[in-house]
């Protein structure tokens, strides 16, 4: 991923929502915008797939050719998700993740290209925001992986998987602090091997390139996510397994 070529972005408004968008798919999101907001054309799309999350998400086409999307209405969790649930400041989260995303992309982490952020006005502090991200075809969150896995080798080839993801989110710097098992997606990678993305960018923060403190907290906080669904869900998540990942993460 090394020399990936950046997408040229546009900034323009619709009304009072604010746009950054992919020049490529400006078009048709003006025309979505120009009827309602972009994660309500979502949701009602008759070929939307829903996928779960804080909130649901819908993978959709967008018009003007601009190809299929995630859609998703920006949320807050924790003890903030009681103040403010979808309220947000400028700048709003679709920026952050814009900028980290393509921080990452050009560092060789594996992250869906951002198609584009809208933010919608409520009073003059606060807006509400939706993000579009480029679909990443046939892929499974970790949690399903895992609960899938009926054999030794397609164990070791998730788990390995995994330990590249946390190696590129260390030798870029990127401190995730949300990182769990539902924001890696794992698809088919060239030959038998898979291939980890790391979804949900908005809240990584960039520090030393190469930091072991910021491999060591990565590992623990997915460490925390696997542990979590073994004991709540049952995920098949050995002793084992952990040592492995442990060990493989810091090669």
């Amino acid at each position: 991923m090394i020399g990936l070529a950046i997408p040229s972005y546009e900034r323009f408004q619709v009304g009072g929502a604010r746009v950054v968008a992919v020049k490529v798919c400006s078009a048709g999101i003006r025309e979505v915008l120009e009827k309602e907001r972009l994660y309500e054309y979502a949701a009602r799309q008759p070929d939307a797939v829903p996928l779960v999350g804080r909130a649901p998400v819908f993978a959709v086409n967008l018009p003007g050719g601009c190809g299929r999307v995630v859609v998703r209405h920006n949320m807050r969790g924790g003890w903030m998700a009681k103040v403010s649930k979808d309220l947000f400041v400028l700048p709003t989260r679709g920026f952050r993740e814009l900028i980290a995303s393509l921080r990452l992309r050009a560092s060789g982490v594996s992250t869906p290209e951002v198609v584009a952020y809208v933010s919608y006005p409520i009073n003059w502090a606060f807006r509400r925001s939706d993000v579009a991200t480029r679909e990443i075809p046939n892929g499974h969150d970790l949690s399903v992986a895992l609960a899938k896995i009926t054999d030794h080798a397609h164990r070791v080839m998730v788990l390995d998987a995994i330990a590249k993801l946390l190696r590129d989110l260390a030798q870029a710097g990127a401190h995730h602090p949300d990182l769990n098992l539902k924001n890696v997606l794992l698809t088919a990678g060239e030959g038998p091997d898979l291939e980890a993305h790391v979804l949900d960018v908005d809240r990584v923060r960039f520090t030393s390139p190469g930091s072991p403190i910021v491999a060591k907290a990565n590992l623990d906080r997915l460490i925390r996510s696997l542990r979590k669904w073994r004991d709540l869900h049952e995920l098949p998540y050995s002793a084992e397994d952990e040592e492995y990942l442990r060990l493989r993460s810091i090669e």
